[in-house]
């Protein structure tokens, strides 16, 4: 199945952008899903039909979804929200307030890409278009497997251990609801399903980022931090959008200096994100919505081209030997190195970028090595590995 997701600053169209492209793939003859993962829904304005929870036939060999949070979670994550709702209420909360509380922040947008799974594994589709929600929410989500993956092999195991000792103990004389084992076992379950969609996610030749944007210094900057960051969680981005771009034909003295502006700005992108190729959508002369105006902007994105495509293949991080030793570079374009941090702990590298942080687990051969320095030049950072692999682990 192939899976595009489509992110950027809120406002600059990406919801459009990824109907469009949803719309196109079904036209040339793929059974296309089309999601949104916001939780501000816009997806059913712009294909100006009505969506629910489950897919609902839009045109030919396409469905539209908007998920409902409140369904998803009583069918994924019931048994930790019944406990939470119980531990809030043994607090004294109102039962209805703790109930509401209990629905995690983010969740809503977790499970709609847990649909990645679901449909990877149905097979009922052949691509899944999302239409994720603004930078900074999918940002944190696309990094919640790494932070998934931490807490199943080191806390989570302690955390059931103490809660079985002291239950039977505590528990009789406080009235505290302590997390049974089917609540561990709900979220270990919700873990592995996290692992495996980042592992569909991170296959370039099945999934792929695509950034929306528009010509202005806000959004340039906001999408470059974006590139950066997915970049370093290991994500490919194979296109840009630059979006309503005035045309050349408007010859208005009103808009002359936003044609200025615009003009410059788009040299910076080009600038900024080559070699992933960049697309153009006009600024068009009414409103993107319903069908009609969605093919309008496909054939604008897309002519005569699947959009299916992966247009780009950039690698998040290469590894290299030269002689004993070795080299993995981390790509970070748009950071300077006073944002960049480095920190080897066990099996893993920690790095930080600005206000993000991911841990590289790293492969068998770099694993028993130590790390003899770290670079940053020409956009990448190089770690150089090398030594007495059993220094390293000491």
């Amino acid at each position: 199945m192939r899976t595009i997701l489509y992110t950027g600053k809120g406002g600059v169209g990406k919801t459009s952008v990824a109907a469009a492209t949803a719309l196109r793939s079904a036209q040339l003859g793929h059974p296309t899903v089309v999601i949104s993962t916001d939780a501000a829904h816009s997806l059913s304005d712009s294909l100006d039909q009505a969506l629910g929870p489950e897919p609902v036939k839009v045109a030919e060999r396409l469905w539209g979804q908007e998920v409902n949070v409140l369904r998803e979670m009583e069918r994924r994550w019931d048994t930790v929200q019944s406990w939470l709702s119980a531990l809030l209420s043994w607090r004294g909360m109102n039962e209805v307030v703790a109930e509401e509380l209990a629905v995690l922040p983010g969740m809503e947008e977790l499970a709609s890409l847990l649909y990645i799974t679901e449909y990877y594994d149905r097979g009922d589709f052949e691509v899944l278009v999302v239409d994720c929600a603004p930078t900074a929410e999918t940002l944190r989500l696309l990094s919640f497997p790494d932070v998934a993956r931490w807490w199943m092999e080191r806390l989570l195991p302690i955390e059931r251990s103490v809660a079985r000792v002291l239950r039977p103990i505590v528990q009789p004389m406080t009235g505290i609801p302590f997390p049974e084992d089917a609540v561990f076992k709900s979220v270990r379950d919700l873990f592995r399903q996290v692992e495996r969609m980042r592992g569909i996610l991170d296959n370039p030749d099945e999934s792929s980022v695509r950034l929306v944007m528009n010509p202005e210094k806000m959004v340039i900057k906001e999408t470059q931090r974006t590139f950066t960051y997915l970049n370093l969680y290991g994500y490919s981005t194979d296109l840009v959008v630059c979006n309503r771009l005035i045309p050349p034909g408007v010859e208005d003295p009103y808009f002359a200096a936003w044609k200025e502006s615009q003009a410059r700005y788009f040299h910076l992108i080009e600038e900024g994100f080559r070699p992933v190729p960049i697309r153009q959508v006009p600024l068009f002369d009414q409103e993107v919505v319903g069908t009609a105006m969605l093919e309008r902007m496909a054939s604008v994105l897309f002519p005569d081209e699947d959009p299916t495509a992966v247009y780009f293949k950039g690698k998040a991080h290469t590894i290299r030997k030269d002689g004993g030793r070795y080299s993995m570079t981390v790509q970070l374009p748009f950071v300077s190195k006073e944002q960049i941090s480095v920190l080897r702990t066990g099996d893993e590298v920690v790095v930080q970028a600005g206000s993000h942080r991911r841990n590289i687990v790293l492969p068998r051969t770099l694993a028993g090595r130590e790390v003899l320095e770290a670079k940053f030049e020409e956009g990448g950072l190089r770690i150089t590995f090398g030594g007495d692999p059993a220094k390293a682990r000491r």
